[in-house]
């Protein structure tokens, strides 16, 4: 099936040429391409459009999981006929395995694994080994190792019509699905006489098989909650419930090799006269060597990972970038963020495993389980198209053709940009200063003149965003502000997600109108609303303030027409002059367009939606409204139950997994609640 694109408008100001340049440029074999496209200008439904020209499948790598899932529900809006799937790491809690040598401490790893998570890498791997028409939306987890696609394909059965019940049962053992008599849960499946029921690691749903004299008859599709029948189907093809699969014989080839690399090891410690790494190494891999041989797994089985593979040393690990076939695209959204990222992986990973080969808690096979190296991703990937508003130098340096997005089909244009003094009594760089500022006698300082200007939008309700250098500055700042009367809370990394999410609607909705800031005011936020960004001590040369970080913060204000920046600095650093420079080219191409089209720019109409209102988490406690719910008769709750767990299972399709978390706790605490009345009544 082909990519069909379903949107309700077309593509306008810069898309259509960006569209048009990029498609010729991956039809004539161009290897690297970059997307150069400012905040607002519609860089995914560009992308969406190159898609469906190229029909090729695609990742697309994104560098955390909230963007991956935000751009994911905005493919599958684009594209609802063909495979948008979601992959990133499935664990909510991760400690690895590490040894601190000072302390002579030893961290066991623990991780709690995200069941739904792990059914979307599934159905992602799935999609891609049995269709064309597959967009993945991914993290950085696409570069770690994930099992060959060889040995995965293998496992695959077909059940149909005729199919017999023991071979069946027989291969769902292989594929590492668990037998159960319970409730059927995702790798499960359960056989009562002659009706085997299975339900598939990439999909809540149980297909029932029906066997008359030994052979498979009926193969019914039902809804795994109420049981209703959602159609008949003459066959079924079932993928393994693990990615790390082996057969017999590859097992004990493993097991040879892990045996071979211990006895060369252990020589090697002995000579050393490294008494303690040698017995804590052979007492540890002979135990491992024992459940893998009796029972097929281990603990952090992940470690033989290239004995299993049956890989050289060194070779890189087989990843999801392996399931996909050799004229993918790869797009790489945020790439100045994203690739830096994907290059980080590798180092930081070696380092903790070397250690613990070191002082014998691992064989050297253990730092082949590794992430990929920036020159190993590479090798892996095509063609590629970078999407950035700051391109860095990878994206400069390898991209033979850089397209340029920065007209607006909205027709806004970037903020004015202005530099005012930190310093009392100050005038600095006339050209880029203000006027009325060069004849004042004595200026007040950045956080006197920030607090005129925001006093200027209050009435008009307009909103402010300011950004400092650290947490404690944020933080004092948002108390002296509160001094002064302004309705003002703070923003950063300490904070919760949900309470960020919280704090910006509360912003939108004038409950303050002033959130202060240090780095999470950069990618990603629409705020129609603000008018006014205030960078304080933008001279001071750093992360935070180099040429892409004033870029990135400046276009948070491109929403609105009278979106206006002041640049708090006493001397012009080079990352300052340089984000002027470009955000004055951007302004400058942008009238210049307005003015020859007719366009007059309209700052954003955007409904303010409340999350924390779809959480259940409004004014109301969660503890309050499950309260009146707890007061129902047994089968009232049980009934409550089953509505919630449908609510969760849809929050959890649709990617709205703080939302399905809430959903879970809730009904763990009405499951609690049913148990105690139904001992009250056996009483």
């Amino acid at each position: 099936m082909d990519f069909q694109l379903k949107a309700n408008y077309q593509p306008a100001g810069d898309q259509p040429s960006a569209i048009k340049a990029l498609t010729k440029g991956l039809k004539d074999g161009l290897n690297k391409q970059t997307l150069f496209g400012v905040t607002g200008s519609g860089k995914t439904f560009t992308i969406a459009n190159v898609i469906q020209n190229v029909q090729k499948p695609v990742l697309v790598l994104a560098h955390n999981k909230t963007l991956a899932a935000q751009l994911c529900n905005e493919f599958r809006e684009f594209f609802p006929g063909n495979a948008v799937e979601y992959f990133v790491s499935y664990y909510d809690y991760y400690q690895p395995e590490a040894y601190l040598p000072r302390t002579d401490t030893y961290i066991e790893k623990d991780a709690q694994i995200n069941k739904e998570i792990d059914r979307l890498r599934h159905a992602a791997t799935q999609a891609l080994l049995s269709r064309r028409d597959v967009i993945i939306v991914a993290s950085v987890s696409c570069i770690y190792g994930l099992g060959s696609p060889e040995a995965y394909k293998e496992f695959v059965i077909h059940v149909e019509q005729g199919s017999t019940r023991q071979n069946v049962m027989r291969q769902l053992v292989a594929m590492q699905f668990e037998r159960t008599n319970a409730d059927l849960k995702l790798g499960t499946y359960r056989v009562r006489g002659d009706v085997m029921e299975v339900m598939p690691m990439s999909e809540e749903t149980i297909y029932r098989v029906t066997f008359k004299n030994e052979a498979a008859g009926e193969i019914v599709k039902l809804d795994p909650v109420t049981r209703k029948m959602e159609g008949r189907q003459a066959d079924v093809w079932i993928f393994p419930a693990k990615h790390f699969m082996s057969t017999p014989v590859t097992r004990e080839r493993a097991l040879a090799a892990i045996r071979a690399e211990l006895k060369e090891r252990l020589a090697l410690l002995d000579r050393e006269s490294k008494t303690l790494e040698a017995e804590r190494l052979s007492r540890r891999t002979r135990y491992d060597l024992e459940m893998i041989q009796n029972i097929g797994y281990c603990s952090g089985i992940e470690n033989y990972s290239r004995h299993f593979d049956g890989r050289a040393p060194g070779q890189a690990p087989y990843t999801l970038l392996d399931y996909f076939p050799d004229d993918f695209l790869l797009v790489v959204d945020e790439s100045h963020v994203t690739l830096p990222q994907v290059r980080g992986m590798y180092n930081g990973d070696q380092a903790r495993k070397r250690t613990l080969v070191e002082h014998g808690f691992r064989l050297p096979s253990a730092v082949d389980n590794r992430p990929l190296t920036f020159d190993e991703f590479d090798e892996k990937i095509g063609q590629a198209v970078y999407v950035s508003a700051t391109p860095g130098l990878i994206e400069k340096e390898t991209s033979e053709q850089i397209v340029e997005q920065i007209i607006r089909p909205t027709g806004l244009v970037d903020p004015e940009v202005t530099i005012r003094p930190v310093s009392e009594g100050r005038i600095v760089i006339p050209s880029y200063v203000e006027g009325s500022l060069l004849s004042a006698k004595k200026y007040p300082g950045q956080i006197e003149d920030l607090i005129a200007e925001i006093e200027k939008r209050v009435p008009k309700s307009e909103r402010t965003l300011v950004t400092t250098l650290t947490k404690k500055m944020a933080e004092d700042l948002t108390d002296f502000l509160v001094e002064k009367g302004i309705k003002v809370q703070y923003l950063h990394s300490d904070v919760k997600t949900i309470d960020r999410i919280g704090v910006l609607t509360d912003l939108r909705k004038g409950v303050y109108d002033v959130v202060v800031g240090v780095n999470l005011l950069r990618e990603g936020l629409d705020l129609p609303e603000v008018t006014l960004m205030g960078i304080l001590d933008a001279d001071k040369e750093g992360f935070l303030r180099s040429e892409s970080s004033l870029i990135q913060t400046i276009g948070r204000v491109a929403r609105n027409v009278e979106g206006k920046v002041i640049l708090y600095g006493d001397e012009m650093t080079g990352s300052m002059k340089r984000a002027i420079d470009e955000t004055n080219r951007r302004r400058k191409k942008q009238i210049t367009y307005n003015k020859k089209h007719g366009i007059t720019p309209q700052t954003i109409k955007k409904e303010v939606g409340d999350i924390r209102e779809l959480l259940s988490l409004g004014e109301t406690d969660v503890k309050n409204i499950l309260k009146i719910e707890m007061t129902a008769e047994p089968h009232e709750i049980r009934e409550v139950i089953a509505e919630k767990e449908v609510e969760m299972k849809k929050a959890a399709a649709n990617l709205q997994f703080e939302l399905a978390a809430i959903l879970r706790d809730e009904i763990k605490v009405l499951e609690g609640e049913f148990k105690t009345k139904q001992l009250c009544k056996t009483i």
